[in-house]
């Protein structure tokens, strides 16, 4: 399917979205200062826990805009990036009739909301190398296609996909492409949101759960077209980022030093672990990783699964995705965490 040279999103969103009335707040109408709120039945004391948040979240998305270079009426913010993933369905997918791409393996609540959402998931392997093959998603794609969905660094596979195959999806075709950057810290690429403004179609995940290390306040942030950001905000819940969020988010954000240094100590860590585990006799491949984590083929990865769950050191047994039959999936932590467990796989005999 060869994308339109004007590509309108209004094509692609749903009909019943298209005409949908928001709900809308006395806050979501007014943009000045006051000091006296009497519209929201809020009880007046207990400040400032007794009101509700900025639906709108402007001063945290500005704070985002400054750091990512991208305009606040691209950001639509979500409790964790499941919510964005979720909120695209509803708005781009009529169940029974539309159908969604995902690249497997790859992370699993793409899947997930497909079902809940009534959306036919069509499966496309990446190759043996973990490589992405552009020619075979664009060969999915149909006329009933919304969404074709891109982990980037992948989970589980920790890789980052080739920049030239992903460009070549995102002009190849007529539906949103998402691009979900969750782990793009770590990795020495420098992702896909540069493109934002010149591709229509593109649509870019991040979060603050990992690099940030914020995963607690599960807030989620998608980059997209003003005007898609504009239908997602009409279907989302009216306060969906609630104040203790903004607030935590703010103060992570502020200190983007702090974040530099775990960042950097993750990936010495990384390289660290992946050598030691690498000359494990019953370690097949130590995959490389451009993400927080590591995918290590094994002899029995139950065995070794269980034998760390035994000693209290909890890891991931990902044997059973597309193309990583014998793999577990190992978290990098700090180094006296990465310590134990290294000092664990030791104790395993072949």
């Amino acid at each position: 399917m060869t994308m339109r040279s004007s590509f309108d999103i209004l094509n692609l969103v749903r009909q019943t979205i298209l005409k949908l009335r928001p709900y809308s707040s006395a806050r979501d109408e007014y943009s000045g200062s006051a000091s006296v709120f009497m519209d929201a039945n809020e009880n007046p004391f207990n400040a400032p826990l007794n009101r509700y948040p900025d639906p709108g979240q402007m001063e945290l998305k500005k704070k985002i805009s400054a750091i990512r270079g991208q305009p606040p009426e691209n950001i639509f913010l979500g409790n964790g990036s499941d919510e964005g993933i979720d909120l695209l369905f509803r708005v781009l997918c009529d169940p029974g009739r539309d159908n969604v791409i995902t690249v497997e393996p790859t992370y699993g609540m793409y899947g997930v909301c497909a079902q809940i959402n009534g959306v036919e998931r069509r499966n496309v392997h990446l190759n043996r190398d973990f490589s992405l093959d552009a020619n075979a998603v664009i060969e999915a794609v149909d006329e009933h296609t919304k969404i074709i969905f891109l982990c980037s660094p992948n989970n589980p596979t920790s890789n980052s996909m080739e920049r030239e195959a992903m460009i070549k999806i995102i002009d190849g075709v007529d539906c949103m492409v998402v691009i979900d950057e969750a782990y793009i810290d770590f990795s020495t690429g420098k992702g896909m949101l540069s493109l934002l403004q010149e591709k229509g179609n593109l649509i870019v995940l991040q979060t603050l759960s990992k690099a940030w290390g914020l995963a607690g306040i599960r807030l989620g942030i998608l980059f997209a077209h003003p005007v898609l950001v504009g239908y997602l905000t009409n279907v989302k819940y009216p306060y969906n980022i609630n104040s203790l969020t903004i607030k935590e988010a703010l103060k992570g954000l502020d200190d983007q030093d702090q974040r530099q240094r775990w960042i950097s100590e993750i990936i010495e860590e990384r390289s660290r672990m992946a050598e030691t585990i690498a000359i494990l006799p019953y370690v097949n491949v130590v995959y490389p990783s451009d993400a927080n984590f590591l995918l290590v083929k094994v002899d029995d990865p139950l065995m070794v699964y269980r034998f760390l769950m035994g000693r209290g050191i909890i890891i991931r047994d990902r044997s059973s995705a597309p193309l990583c039959e014998g793999c577990i999936r190992i978290t990098v932590g700090t180094k006296k965490e990465n310590n134990l467990l290294m000092d664990a796989l030791k104790m395993i005999k072949p």
